[in-house]
């Protein structure tokens, strides 16, 4: 517990999200305040918002919860970049836009996410940095109100949000990752928390999921994912597995049944960082969000541990792979490298290329029982970030999500910059191949995918699919006849 301080002032000039008008400590005397220092790139901020949302959802008379928007990213310090992320995790508390850091430093704060909690009276009696917390936050709660008088007059405050002025009716929501095949076009349409299958033109064949978030089995009508993100396929089984990653689970459909089946996860979070694993079903996972097929492993990109983890297909298993579990760039060994919220990952059998979204950087992890891991290209730091062609270390990106292997080439979602690069594995050197056209720009595309002469792309906040033709770089935007924002899928 730190000392009992009034709360500083909120700044009466800074923009605001999710509310007509500003608010202030003074205003919301008489409740208790949340802030909640975040960014939204931050794997650890977005574990903190389901328990914001029990929060704020429980005890909704008596409590207000602030967002305190604090960019990491330069990118991250645009309004209309903070309005998309509220609509995509349908955040629904106002959110206070930070980006000089000047509450930040008014607040204390060291690390994302931090939660600080005032009382009735305007004092700070708590303050609680990273995840897990609920539990002590939510009986500092039960403490305050059982001191409350019977006679005092609370009830829950109705804010303006986003989503009232800016309803998705695309039949893509925030698109995550698309995986191109022989047998079809796969998309992660994560913001409707669903799976769709369409032929290489546009030819919808299947939509997986009610569009609903929850989590269950069965067939594609009645099965639910939540935010699903990264695929990998088995045109041998014609088994699709995907990286259902606010569930905490790794899933595969088999298309001939038609069936929908959790393979690894128990549903809940995990919250160990070190190096373990066991039964697929019985080991907890912490945010998968992307995942190739080696043999009969697949590789998963673990963000929220900052590790790369392995699945075992025969023996129904699953370990840590590489990584230490701290957040970092270091390069070595499996036991001694570290990432920072792996986000891509893809392969040329053998080895693993991965998009390391907090250090701006593409690495190399080798498919070996001892192998090392290497920084192909960007800062290698966590702080590295822009944009900048070049060779090697020299190179900038800015929070890349997606990464493709063809060729000795990999293909890159640089996310922040907007842009789409190319990295030649012989020596290092990547350069910006596409960013946009006359009339279009990328807008934080997050995941693409190789196949014949064409590069599908996810281009995630203008929530649709770009194909790009590699020998002429004509772009299009595919159309997907039938399908619907609802769910539904009709006949075209």
């Amino acid at each position: 517990m730190i000392p009992r301080v009034r709360a500083p002032e909120l700044p009466e000039n800074y923009p605001w999200l999710n509310t007509d008008k500003p608010l202030s400590l003074k205003a919301l005397r008489g409740r208790i305040i949340i802030l909640d220092f975040w960014t939204y790139c931050c794997i650890n901020c977005l574990h903190i918002l389901p328990d914001l949302k029990y929060l704020e959802r429980k005890y909704q008379e008596i409590i207000t919860v602030i967002g305190v928007h604090s960019g990491k990213f330069d990118n991250e310090k645009e309004i209309e970049n903070i309005r998309q992320a509220i609509l995509r995790y349908d955040i629904e508390h106002p959110i206070l836009v930070d980006s000089d850091f000047r509450v930040w430093e008014h607040y204390t704060i060291k690390a994302w996410p931090t939660l600080i909690i005032i009382d009735l009276q305007g004092y700070v009696i708590g303050q609680f940095a990273g995840e897990g917390h609920l539990h002590k936050i939510e009986n500092m709660i039960i403490q305050i109100l059982s001191k409350i008088p019977n006679h005092i007059n609370i009830q829950p405050l109705k804010f303006t949000l986003e989503k009232q002025h800016q309803t998705l009716i695309t039949p893509l929501a925030f698109p995550g990752k698309v995986l191109a095949t022989p047998d079809g076009l796969f998309i992660a349409d994560s913001g409707h928390h669903r799976v769709i299958m369409s032929s290489l033109q546009g030819e919808v064949i299947q939509v997986m999921g009610t569009g609903k978030r929850g989590v269950k089995d069965g067939n594609f009508q009645s099965c639910e994912f939540s935010a699903p993100q990264g695929m990998t396929y088995d045109s041998d089984t014609k088994s699709l597995y995907i990286a259902d990653t606010e569930n905490h689970l790794l899933r595969r459909i088999d298309l001939p049944k038609q069936i929908v089946e959790t393979i690894a996860g128990t549903w809940k979070q995990s919250n160990i960082i070190y190096p373990h694993g066991g039964k697929a079903l019985e080991i907890e996972l912490n945010s998968p969000w992307d995942l190739v097929k080696v043999g009969n492993s697949l590789f998963i990109t673990m963000s929220g541990n900052h590790q790369i983890w392995e699945m075992n297909l025969l023996t129904n298993t699953i370990h840590s792979y590489a990584g230490s579990g701290a957040e970092g760039c270091v390069d070595g060994n499996f036991q001694e490298c570290a990432f920072a919220q792996p986000s891509g990952i893809t392969t040329n059998g053998k080895e693993l290329f991965i998009a390391d979204s907090e250090t701006s950087s593409i690495r190399g992890v080798e498919i070996s029982e001892n192998g090392k891991v290497r920084t192909i290209c960007g800062s290698g730091m966590l702080f590295g970030f822009g944009d900048v062609d070049g060779v090697g270390e020299d190179v900038r990106l800015q929070h890349c999500l997606g990464v493709e292997y063809f060729n000795h080439q990999l293909f890159i979602a640089d996310t922040y910059n907007h842009k789409i690069k190319l990295v030649n594995l012989s020596n290092g050197e990547c350069k910006t191949i596409l960013s946009g056209g006359e009339s279009w720009v990328f807008y934080e595309p997050s995941g693409l995918s190789f196949f014949g002469d064409f590069l599908y792309v996810c281009d995630t906040n203008n929530h649709v699919i770009r194909r790009v033709n590699l020998e002429t770089l004509e772009v299009i935007i595919m159309e997907f006849a039938g399908l619907c924002a609802s769910g539904v899928c009709s006949p075209s």
